[in-house]
């Protein structure tokens, strides 16, 4: 009433003015001021960040009012950076400002939900039967089981209650434990630096009761293999903040702007320092409006232009026309690298009768009479010749690193410039050229071969014909040596340094040395040669090449790489990346601040990782646990195996002996886990508890009994027969993941023979005209549905949900307490309970707890204490790493004895307490104390730790097995543990890590943490405010005041070794599978023809043109891989639903214009979308925005008569052999670590414009027909 006699009288008011008439006071009614008031009004704000892979990990303010939140900031309140650098904040996007939306929209699961048919099943059978057995007759009748498969997918879910989905989910698994073993219960979730304690409690779950873990690093292609190949570091990197410190910086692949949006500012900020930037993209992104210099290579083909780029800078840096040799650049690589050490050449004959050699192994101790003078792994001990001529065993290789304590070499795995024998100073010569003050030339040259792949010939990218084999000329030496058995042979030997030169082709003046006179010479690997692959100026490449070395010259290393996945998702990433990581290495940028190769993909830094380990795969209760490696189990249980057209022999290298090297792909796969290379799961075709019980049933030790049965054929392992019931995954956990709507490459292959529902697969698999795999058995018919129950937890209704057969609502990200981390940053800050959980949603914490609980309950009278047998991989940062060091021997074909952890896998017994599966979940267990903690191959006391957990969460108080240990009942218990274990947030406990690793060094290192002993950071502590991590020996970088995170800092500055076989960063690898693949130096290798269109071009015609394109799926602007895709906010600010960019040019082809609904198909399956006609796109390729999910706005397809498809619809995964090795130092298994990645971009489709768009809304009789195979073929 007041508003309206305000406006009746306006005119009459009395107005009194101010500030010279400026100013006006009048007397209205202001109220209409409080709905802006009570909009923005709040009862308290709480600090929380968003679980999502993105890698930003930004601290938000949550405000609440009445119980709802309401609304999210940016909080502002980083600890500052040093004076002379821009602080982190603001730290956000418009994807994070937008999740609230999620907590009260249509999208949220809020109650227990089952899918009807099973739910039906289990209610019926429960009736009559007792929880397991009725698990148990469901899973029996083969008709009532494929009742709700089929279904999956297709909606029908019905409400439960947590008691019943408890219920069901540990009867399911106990009878899986009884029936097949616990190795058949998989679980995944990615990335645990998002929500650790998240991961954890599943991970513990399945640790506990014998479960696998499933990787998911190398699973989303975010594992780049070349970082453990050159260092033998999963992935360390530069925090952000390190860009402002560069002088010359490469977007290589990372649309900066758009997918590292809160660190964007860093690499705006550091241009107006005057540092140059470059962006490598072959579209042009958001990342090249912001660079200087925009280089647009074809994609697939950077591996070329990083190859002539490292031309340049040897031609330039190292043997310049004019003036001296970079001396930083020289100094770097004769002590960082290998490029000093040893390698033999043997002889190799060509096609065409003429003989070259061929790089070899490394020289090693072991080949000289007297060892050099060691007698600890001499094998495992590298060898160089110092400037005066004389062989020495320099410190720092991998046989420094393990043997039992106080050996002779013990302290001497360091990079001190030292011989091992003498400890005395030495200076390694990197080129048999340089000749010695005590000595004459004393060197002669050799012909050497070296592959050559670029002038493989391909329908869609341009090759450059040249031999096979490029032979080139290369300083040599002989080399007396003995063999194992005292047989004198002389070996003939070359540097390192000498073969790269000679391999990049940089001219010498040695005679008939095939190099390059001048960059215009087309010669691999000039920037002449480069550009009739890559479409890329000469001049650019050569100026850009100049310009990045220049300043590293001039600043001592500060030049930086940001790459990023359009890089690391071809086949041939790992050529890809160590491309540019060669050109780093020549320049001395790696662990040089400032400097570097910043690979950017996934949130995997896991900051207080050691103390996340023992909670997360109960380490304090059980060791070893069960981890697998998800590309090489889905590419068998999805069966894409059977569908692989990629020949091994396409891949192989001209100089390989193909007679050694034949079968497929899945082959290698299985040698690799027979071997222990890699890890199985299942893992062996009898139960696992099953072998123990047969074993003592025989009165022998459980690990002798299974080497005579896997020697006698009477076990076999799961591998050799994927598609065998036995070997079937059968029950599978998803939770922070929406694996069927985002990252499960194959989708269609998942949905078919995984779940056993219906599927768009168009392609027929091998058949019996086909060349079968020879380590695998084939059926003639393959299983479709081998999983008997999928369990997703998730606060949306995801893909992945529609196709679960039980859907349980968790807690969001400002519902529950837990702990987040990224490689960006160097902080550590919570997820908070800003509100209680929303309807019936728990935390993943409280769900799993909930399955324990229930779970003991069940398990008396089907399983007690039992004891399982653990097979696990032989692994990386162990001694196990040293197990072959020459050659391979397959104990299958009698080349060698089956030896646990040397030629086969390890075996150990774990013992499982069923019954007390609860309690053990919910206390920290008796190992801590026993054993300790540790990581990465260095270990500590833990008492006083555990003891204070005792103090914080308090003591068990029931009598029992638990008694007395420290409680772990709720999340914030949990993320006490975590901080208490680990060195990055306890100083006490980084002080012994440091201390650890200075008694393999050598060295003291507990100066880099003693300034923060004292510190303790506690849950509250973050809650306050993100809290610094303190440095620890678990990452190559330190954090401190005087200089920002960067990897590879503690080894240059601190002298310790990378994990590899030399103790140094790896130009060259000597593994055997790696030369018989072409892959011990970096080379330009072409995408792989997976031939993917041909069965389908033409077949299914709608009557509109079909073009055939490549397939590239960067990381979205309106998401966070598929989490955001479906908020309205974000689906507004975009196109609303799945599209397509594709380039004029080929717009035009398929005559298709912009917002045209478009299908993209081949053998894979099919997707549907709308077409974004751009300049920006390069012709041939078309570029789909990763994890588009297909519940939002997708029509029906054409070619399969089903929905749409997801962006994985038309992927499927192609293993890498050179992926699978292991057993030999830097090449040895990981979680995470090391192992075949889940490739997906040198994929082709069909597109097409759409003739109609059906939504599939209306009667069954009015939809689409599916077609088959042989409909609608033409001639």
């Amino acid at each position: 009433m007041s508003h309206f006699l305000d406006r009746l009288t306006y005119f009459s008011q009395p107005r009194e003015s101010f500030a010279d008439g400026h100013g006006q006071v009048n007397g209205e009614d202001r109220t209409w001021e409080d709905a802006y008031r009570n909009r923005w009004a709040h009862d308290k704000t709480v600090r929380s960040t968003h679980g999502v892979n993105c890698t930003g990990s930004c601290s938000w303010k949550i405000y609440v009012k009445g119980g709802i939140v309401t609304w999210e900031t940016q909080q502002t309140d980083y600890p500052r950076t040093r004076w002379d650098m821009p602080n982190h904040e603001p730290r956000g996007c418009a994807r994070g400002a937008s999740y609230s939306w999620y907590l009260y929209s249509a999208n949220r699961v809020k109650y227990p939900m089952v899918r009807a048919r099973l739910l039906q099943a289990w209610r019926e059978a429960r009736a009559t039967l007792a929880p397991v057995e009725a698990w148990a007759s469901i899973v029996g009748n083969e008709a009532t089981r494929q009742s709700y498969q089929r279904m999956r997918g297709l909606g029908g879910f019905a409400r439960s209650t947590w008691d019943e989905v408890n219920e069901i989910v540990a009867a399911s698994n106990i009878h899986t434990i009884q029936r097949h073993g616990p190795d058949r219960i998989i679980g995944f979730s990615p990335i645990p630096a998002m929500s650790m304690v998240s991961y954890a409690a599943g991970s513990r779950y399945l640790s506990l009761i014998g479960g696998v873990c499933m990787s998911f690093y190398d699973w989303y292609c975010d594992l780049p293999p070349s970082s453990p190949q050159v260092w033998g570091e999963q992935t360390d990197v530069p925090e952000s903040a390190d860009w402002y410190n560069a002088g010359y910086i490469i977007a290589w692949g990372s649309n900066v702007p758009q997918t590292r949006t809160p660190d964007a500012h860093f690499f705006t900020e550091v241009r107006y320092k005057g540092t140059k930037t470059v962006a490598v993209t072959p579209d042009y992104s958001e990342v090249a409006k912001l660079a200087d210099i925009w280089m647009n290579p074809k994609q697939g083909t950077d591996a070329a232009v990083a190859m002539a780029m490292g031309h340049v800078i040897l031609r330039e840096f190292y043997f310049p026309e004019q003036g001296e040799r970079s001396a930083y650049f020289d100094e770097y690589v004769r002590r960082y690298t290998d490029m000093p050490m040893l390698v033999t050449l043997r002889e190799h004959t060509l096609a065409d009768g003429s003989v070259v050699r061929v790089p070899d192994r490394y020289v090693r101790a072991s080949d000289f009479a007297d060892r050099l003078g060691q007698d600890n792994h001499p094998d495992w001990k590298t060898v160089a010749f110092d400037e005066h001529g004389g062989a020495v065993c320099p410190q720092g290789a991998i046989g420094f690193r393990w043997g039992p304590d106080g050996r002779a070499d013990q302290g001497q795995w360091n990079l001190e410039d030292k011989d091992a024998r003498t400890g005395a100073p030495v200076r390694l010569r990197l080129s048999l050229m340089e000749a010695g003050p005590q000595e004459a030339q004393g060197w002669e040259t050799a012909q050497v071969g070296f592959p050559y792949f670029g002038g493989i010939a391909s329908a869609h990218f341009p090759s450059n014909v040249q031999s096979d084999v490029i032979a080139r000329t290369v300083p040599v030496r002989r080399l007396s040596t003995v063999d194992a058995d005292g047989t004198a042979r002389e070996l003939l030997v070359a540097t390192v340094f000498d073969l790269q030169v000679a391999h990049y082709g940089v001219a010498r003046g040695l005679p008939g040395e095939n190099a390059a006179a001048s960059y215009d010479d087309d010669t691999p690997y000039t920037p002449a040669w480069q550009e009739k692959i890559t479409g890329t100026p000469r001049a650019q490449v050569i100026a850009v090449a100049r310009q990045f070395a220049e300043n590293a010259h001039q600043t001592r290393g500060r030049s930086m790489v940001i790459i990023g996945a359009a890089m690391n998702h071809w086949y041939h990433c790992d050529m890809n990346y160590r491309g540019i990581i060669n050109m780093l290495m020549m320049c001395g940028c790696i662990g040089q601040s400032g400097g570097g190769w910043a690979h950017y993909v996934g949130q995997e830094k896991l900051r207080p990782q050691t103390g996340w380990t023992a909670l997360a795969f109960a380490l304090d209760w059980i060791r070893p646990p069960r981890q697998q490696n998800s590309t090489s189990f889905f590419y068998a249980h999805t069966d894409q195996w059977r569908y692989e057209k990629l020949g091994v022999e396409e891949v192989l290298s001209p100089l390989a002996d193909r007679a050694q090297f034949g079968g497929s792909m899945i082959d290698y796969n299985v040698r690799a886990e027979r071997m222990g290379w890699l890890p199985s799961a299942p893992q062996l075709k009898t139960n696992p508890l099953q072998v123990v019980r047969d074993a003592e049933a025989a009165g022998m030790d459980p690990k002798a009994y299974a080497v005579q049965a896997l020697k006698s054929g009477q076990l076999k392992m799961s591998c050799t027969d994927p598609d065998h019931p036995d070997n079937w995954p059968r029950n599978m956990f998803v939770w922070r993941s929406n694996i069927l709507g985002s990252s499960g490459k194959g989708h269609e292959y998942f949905l078919k023979h995984l779940l056993g529902t219906r599927n768009g697969v168009q392609g027929k698999d091998l058949g019996a005209g086909d060349a079968k795999p020879s380590e695998v058995a084939w059926h003639a018919q393959a299983p479709e549905g081998k999983l008997d129950l999928l369990v997703t937890l998730d606060f949306r209704m995801s893909t992945t949900c529609l196709y679960s057969d039980i859907v349980l609502p968790t807690a969001t990200w400002y519902e529950k307490n837990d702990l987040n981390t990224s490689d960006m940053h160097p902080f550590i800050h919570p997820l908070s309970t800003a509100v209680d959980p929303a309807w019936q949603s728990r935390s993943d914490w409280d769900i799993y707890k909930g399955f324990a609980r229930t779970f003991s309950a069940l398990a008396p009278g089907h399983l007690g204490v039992e004891r399982d047998l653990v097979l696990t991989p032989i692994a990386h940062d162990t001694p196990g790493e040293l197990a072959q060091p020459f050659g391979v021997a397959d104990w299958t074909r009698g080349e060698c004895d089956l030896v646990p952890g040397k030629t086969g896998p390890q075996m150990g017994v774990v013992e499982r307490d069923y019954p007390n599966l609860y309690r053990r979940f919910t206390a920290l267990g008796p190992l801590m104390e026993k054993v300790g903690n540790g990581g990465k191959g260095i270990g500590w006391d833990t008492k006083d730790e555990v003891q204070q957990l005792r103090e914080l969460n308090g003591a068990v108080a029931a009598p029992g097995p638990t008694q007395g240990m420290p409680r772990v009942e709720s999340d914030i218990d949990a993320c006490e543990v975590i901080l208490q274990l680990a060195p990055e947030t306890n100083g006490h406990v980084a002080v012994k890590a440091w201390d650890a690793l200075g008694r393999q060094t050598g060295r003291d290192h507990t100066h880099l943490a003693l300034h923060r002993e004292d510190e303790k950071i506690r849950f509250r502590d973050v809650q306050a405010q993100p809290r610094k991590i303190i440095s620890s020996p678990t990452w190559s970088g330190l954090e401190s005041e005087k200089v920002s995170y960067n990897a590879g800092y503690t080894n240059v500055h601190e002298l310790i070794p990378w994990r590899t076989l030399t103790g140094r960063q790896h130009f060259y690898i000597d593994h055997p599978w790696m030369l018989a693949f072409g892959e011990g130096f970096s080379s330009y290798r072409p995408p792989v023809d997976l031939k993917a269109t041909a069965e389908v071009q033409g077949r299914k015609p709608n009557g509109n043109p079909e073009i055939a394109l490549n397939f590239i799926t960067p990381h979205q602007k309106w998401g966070i891989h598929s989490t955001y895709t479906d908020n309205l906010l974000m689906l507004t600010l975009s196109r609303g639903g799945p599209c397509v960019w594709i380039s004029e040019d080929d717009a035009k082809r398929a005559q298709i214009e912009d917002n045209d609904w478009i299908e993209l198909f081949n053998a894979n399956g099919a997707l549907t979308a709308r077409a974004v006609v751009s300049q920006r796109v390069k012709p041939g390729m078309v570029m789909m925005y990763h994890a588009q999910e297909k519940i939002v706005n997708t029509p029906g397809s054409e070619v399969t008569g089903t929905r749409g498809g997801i962006h994985n619809s038309v992927t499927r995964v192609v293993l890498k052999p050179t992926h699978m090795i292991g057993g030999y130092a830097q090449l040895s298994y990981g979680f995470n670590y090391y192992g075949t990645i889940g490739t997906n971009r040198d994929e082709f489709i069909v597109l097409r414009k759409m003739n109609r768009v059906d939504w599939l809304d209306t009667p069954v009789a009015d939809q689409l027909v599916r077609p088959t195979l042989d409909q609608g073929e033409t001639a």
